[in-house]
């Protein structure tokens, strides 16, 4: 039985979206009614559907009587993470084949990299690419040819906007395939050694390079619990995963075995069969839920406040701040993987990792039991660990003891009673903290404000060792409005550097910090925004600011009336508009919705 907290607001939740997700059910359960598409295809339509098909393939989609899946894939070979989706499709084809069935490439997606883009120009582009790649699914998908559909994805943006892209087809099954980790390699506690060690000018560019690369090494996801594994927590917690698949390392037997049998249970739930599993009905209210749940409890990816309320509104659903608040305050900590623990996804992994917090937030009513997951067992079918029987996958239950309780906890020794995020609201506006990395002392944070308009400003006064004193560093104009709300990750390093010398120090800004924010408490996604005249804009230099975790409050501690007279400042955003494509998002940012809001253009206010 789930617990009161929880269940009052999944009860809200249902009734505040009770319109739009009725709404949203009625042109799903509409098109899933009009059965397999292709039989509403002129011979035309078909012939160019199936016409680079192999003969196998092009005669079973002509006799009109085999199920199609259709790829949506993220592959590049830039990038490590989507690498290995390269050999995936023809895995996924095959697997078909022997299944009876066939399986099409149907379009691919951008998958841009926020670690190369970091602090640069093409980081402007990040956020909005989530939208971007919704759009590229639809297309893909629009040609009508498939039974079923299959996401290739793992990082950032691509799949929150596989996710958006796949809930707009809601009638159609949606299976989403892991690649995996890539291998451990440098330990994160050195990493970030070097990176302060850096930044205090102490090792050079070349020893900071050999760190980088030795911790960024092969193939798979980088290894730290950031958006992208983050995303891989999701798609397990909501059901769209095969049960304990999301961090299986790329290249192995057992990853691609997965694969085979994930294309299997993607012909096995459509509409053809007995267990018809549109996705439409898989993400409803509770599973949104037990998604935000497995958030906090993992103490996972900033990023999600907004990717979370984009994503359920593509299904008709009205998620709030409030909501995810309010459900951090009763979902205890599990897990420390960096960066909120020196241990990385391997490590999280081998000592139980998903299955096993599934089953210990399951078995103490901290998740929603009664959904429907592509596996077919409810969500504690999903609280199991896959296992190779010859070249079969199995499943077994998941541990009920801990494998390294420094790194995955029980519910009743949580790390935290409480989850990662917080939410903050006062006189600068709204915006959300994560506190699972940073120590208890520096929750509450007062202290006079620096303010900058770039993230650059902010080094470049750190190194002229202008900040060498209590802080609060205000970092605005980075909202999404301004320029596309980049991440400012690489503040971590200075003020990191700032708070170890025993200053008291926090970062407030309308831009992002994601899932890799660290140890120097940092209110970020602040709205309204400071290009759209917000509260941050009023600020000057010297004001004093608190940064309150504890009681969830971002306030500047200014005479009312004073406050009340002063006049917002005004940037020169020119710069903004041109360099690296961010030209060609001018609409983006001309009607994008706040952070609050999900930040997408597809949001109706």
């Amino acid at each position: 039985m789930t617990i009161a907290p929880i269940a009052a607001v999944t009860e809200r939740l249902v009734e505040r979206s009770r319109k739009t997700r009725e709404a949203y059910l009625d042109r799903v359960n509409t098109a899933a009614a009009q059965g397999p598409n292709r039989t509403a295809l002129s011979c035309g339509n078909l012939a160019h559907g199936f016409a680079a098909c192999g003969p196998g393939d092009k005669s079973a989609l002509k006799a009109g009587e085999c199920l199609n899946i259709g790829i949506i894939t993220s592959f590049n070979d830039m990038l490590s993470a989507h690498q290995p989706f390269e050999d995936f499709p023809n895995i996924i084809k095959q697997a078909a084949r022997d299944a009876g069935g066939v399986a099409q490439v149907a379009g691919g997606v951008p998958a841009m990299c926020d670690g190369v883009t970091q602090g640069q120009k093409g980081m402007e582009l990040s956020l909005f690419s989530r939208d971007i790649i919704a759009m590229a699914t639809a297309v893909g998908l629009s040609h009508n040819m498939f039974d079923a559909a299959m996401y290739l994805g793992v990082c950032d943006k691509i799949v929150p906007g596989l996710m958006i892209g796949a809930l707009t087809f809601g009638h159609l099954p949606a299976v989403f395939v892991p690649a995996g980790p890539m291998p451990s390699g440098l330990p994160n506690k050195e990493k970030v050694r070097v990176r302060q060690l850096y930044a205090e000018g102490k090792v050079g560019r070349e020893e900071l390079l050999e760190a980088e690369s030795s911790s960024y090494h092969s193939p798979g996801t980088c290894t730290f619990y950031g958006t992208a594994n983050s995303n891989q927590m999701l798609m397990e917690f909501m059901g769209l995963h095969l049960p304990g698949s999301s961090f299986i390392n790329p290249g192995t037997e057992l990853r691609d075995a997965l694969t085979r049998t994930a294309t299997e249970r993607a012909l096995a739930i459509t509409a053809s069969g007995n267990e018809f599993t549109p996705i439409g009905h898989v993400i409803n209210e509770k599973a949104i839920v037990n998604g935000v749940i497995g958030l906090h409890a993992t103490g996972g990816s900033t990023n999600h406040v907004m990717h979370l309320v984009a994503i359920a509104r593509a299904a008709g659903i009205q998620l709030t701040l409030e909501d995810m608040s309010d459900l951090a305050e009763c979902t205890p900590l599990l897990a420390r993987v960096y960066p909120n623990g020196p241990a990385d996804v391997n490590h999280f992994h081998a000592a139980g990792g998903l299955p096993f917090l599934l089953r210990e937030l399951l078995e103490n009513g901290m998740l929603h039991e009664d959904v429907k997951t592509i596996h077919g067992d409810g969500l504690f079918g999903m609280a199991q660990e896959p296992f190779l029987d010859g070249a079969t996958v199995k499943w077994k239950p998941a541990a009920k003891t801990s494998g390294n309780p420094k790194v995955v906890a029980t519910a009743d020794a949580p790390f935290s009673e409480d989850g990662g995020l917080k939410m903050l609201s006062g006189n600068l506006g709204r915006g959300v903290i994560k506190i699972s990395a940073v120590r208890k002392e520096h929750h509450i944070v007062e202290a006079p404000v620096r303010i900058f308009e770039t993230q650059d400003g902010i080094r470049e006064a750190f190194e002229a060792g202008e900040l060498n004193c209590d802080v609060v560093a205000v970092c605005r104009f980075q909202g999404p409005v301004a320029n596309g709300m980049p991440e400012l990750h690489k503040l971590t390093p200075p003020l990191g550097v700032l708070q170890d010398r025993g200053h008291k120090v926090a970062l407030v800004t309308d831009g992002r910090m994601s899932g890799a924010s660290g140890k120097v408490p940092a209110a970020i996604h602040v709205t309204p925004e400071a290009a759209e005249g917000g509260p941050i804009a009023k600020l000057r230099d010297g004001d004093i600011v608190r940064v309150d975790a504890v009681n969830g409050a971002i306030e500047v501690l200014v005479d009312e009336k004073e406050w009340a007279a002063r006049e917002a400042a005004v940037a020169d955003l020119s710069a903004n508009a041109f360099g690296l494509g961010t030209e060609l998002l001018a609409g983006f940012r001309a009607s994008v919705s706040r952070s609050d809001a999900g930040a997408s253009v597809f949001a109706d206010d």
